[in-house]
C-alpha cells in the first residue's frame, strides 16, 4: 500500500494544505519547527486514531481554530481506501472510512498500516517496559483487529479487578470470577505476542547486522509468563493470580499478567536496555522498525514507514545502508537537508520543500 494523497485544514501549523506523495521515497524538507513532522503525525493519525506525539487530540487543532481536518487516500491491490479525521474543540473526534463514519477505533485497524520512528523512538530499548509493550500492542492491533478488541478486553478486566482490589471489599468469590476471565484473555494476549517477538527476532537481527556492517548481532527475548500453549498459560496464569492474591490485596492493584511482560534486547551476553551505548540503542530500535515492515510486508502489503529526522543521527554508512534497505516501498523521511552522497545514489525520489506551515 501506499498513501497518494494527504490533505490537512487548520491542523497544528497548517492552514489548508493538500500533499502528494510518490510510491517510494519521499523527503519532507526544511528548518526546524516549519512543520515537517505534522505531516507525518497526520499520517499516523489516520492510521491508528491516534498522535505519535500526544494523546491530547486538541493539541492538533491550530490554536486559533475550533476544528481541525485531516483527509487521507491510501492505494492498495485491491482499489483504494480514504479516511477523514475530524477534531473539535467541543467534541469527540469523528472518523470515517470511505465516508462511512465509524463507531469503534478498532474499524480503523489495519486500513492505513504505518510503522512511525523518530530519534525519541530509542526509549523502545532504553526506557520503560510499557514502551515496548506499546510498541508491540501497536503493531500486532494493526495487523489483527481480533487483537484490538482482545487488548480492550483485557484492559476493561484488568481495570475492574484493580477497582475491586482498591476497595478493601473484596471476597475471593469476587476475585474468582475476574481471575477466570483476565486468565482467558490474557493467555491469549501472551501467545500472540509471544510468536509475534519471535518471528521479529529474526528479521530484527538481520536488518541490525546489515545496518552494522555485519559487526554485531541483535537478539530479542519475550519475557513473561511461561507456557507455549494458550491452555498452558492460562494453568501459569491462574496459578501465579492465586499465589499473588494477597499482595494484590495489599498494594490495590494486580502484578502478575500481560500488562508486565517486556521484550529483552541482547547482543552477545549484554542486555542493552540496560548496558547498551547510545549508538547501540538507537541502532537496534532503527532494526526494530525496519524488521515490522518486514514481518507486515511477508504477510500482505507492506506498511507505510514514517522516518522523522533520523537521517542526521546516523553516520554517512548507516545513512546509505538504510537507504538501501527501504527503497523498494513507500517512505515518507523529513530532514533538513538532504547529503548529495545519498541523492547521488537514487535516481527516483520526491522532495517536498516545507516552510512556516506551507509545502513548497
Amino acid at each position: 500500500m501506499h498513501i497518494s494523497e494527504l490533505t490537512v485544514a487548520d491542523y497544528r501549523n497548517y492552514s489548508h494544505q493538500t500533499v502528494r506523495f510518490t510510491d517510494k521515497i519521499n523527503f519532507v524538507v526544511g528548518r526546524n519547527a516549519q512543520g515537517k513532522t505534522n505531516l507525518l503525525e497526520a499520517v499516523y493519525l489516520c492510521s491508528v486514531g491516534r498522535s505519535a506525539r500526544t494523546p491530547r487530540d486538541k493539541e492538533l487543532i491550530n490554536h486559533d481554530k475550533s476544528k481541525a481536518r485531516v483527509r487521507l487516500t491510501v492505494k492498495k491491490a485491491y482499489g483504494e481506501d480514504k479516511v477523514e479525521i475530524v477534531l473539535d474543540r467541543d467534541a469527540v473526534k469523528r472518523i470515517s472510512v470511505n465516508g462511512m463514519p465509524i463507531s469503534r477505533i478498532g474499524e480503523l485497524m489495519g486500513v492505513v498500516s504505518t510503522v512511525f520512528f523518530s530519534p525519541d523512538e530509542m526509549r523502545i530499548v532504553k526506557e520503560a517496559p510499557s514502551d515496548r509493550r506499546r510498541f508491540m500492542d501497536i503493531a500486532l492491533c494493526q495487523m489483527s483487529r481480533s487483537y484490538f478488541y482482545l487488548l480492550s478486553r483485557y484492559n476493561k478486566i484488568l481495570m475492574q479487578r484493580n477497582k475491586l482490589l482498591k476497595s478493601g471489599f473484596v471476597t475471593d468469590d469476587a476475585l474468582d470470577i475476574w481471575d477466570m476471565q483476565l486468565v482467558d484473555a490474557g493467555a491469549k494476549i501472551i501467545k500472540t505476542r509471544r510468536g509475534f517477538v519471535q518471528n521479529l527476532s529474526g528479521i530484527t537481527g538481520q536488518c541490525h547486522s546489515y545496518l552494522t556492517g555485519g559487526e554485531e548481532t541483535l537478539v530479542l527475548g519475550y519475557e513473561s509468563l511461561d507456557g507455549e500453549t494458550v491452555e498452558d498459560i492460562k494453568k501459569i496464569f491462574g496459578e501465579r493470580l492465586k499465589a499473588d492474591r494477597e499482595r494484590d490485596r495489599v498494594r490495590g492493584y494486580t502484578h502478575a499478567g500481560p500488562h508486565k511482560d517486556d521484550i529483552a534486547f541482547r547482543i552477545g551476553d549484554e542486555d542493552i536496555r540496560s548496558f547498551g551505548s547510545q549508538g547501540q540503542q538507537r541502532t537496534a530500535s532503527l532494526a526494530l522498525k525496519l524488521a515490522e515492515v518486514e514481518l507486515v510486508g511477508q504477510r500482505g502489503e507492506y506498511p507505510i514507514l514514517l522516518l522523522d529526522d533520523v537521517l542526521s543521527e546516523l553516520d554517512i554508512g548507516r545513512q546509505k545502508r538504510l537507504m538501501d534497505k527501504i527503497k523498494d516501498y513507500q517512505t515518507i523521511i523529513t530532514c533538513t537537508h538532504i547529503d548529495p552522497q545519498i541523492l547521488s545514489e537514487y535516481a527516483s525520489y520526491n522532495e517536498l520543500k516545507v516552510e512556516n506551515g506551507v509545502v513548497l
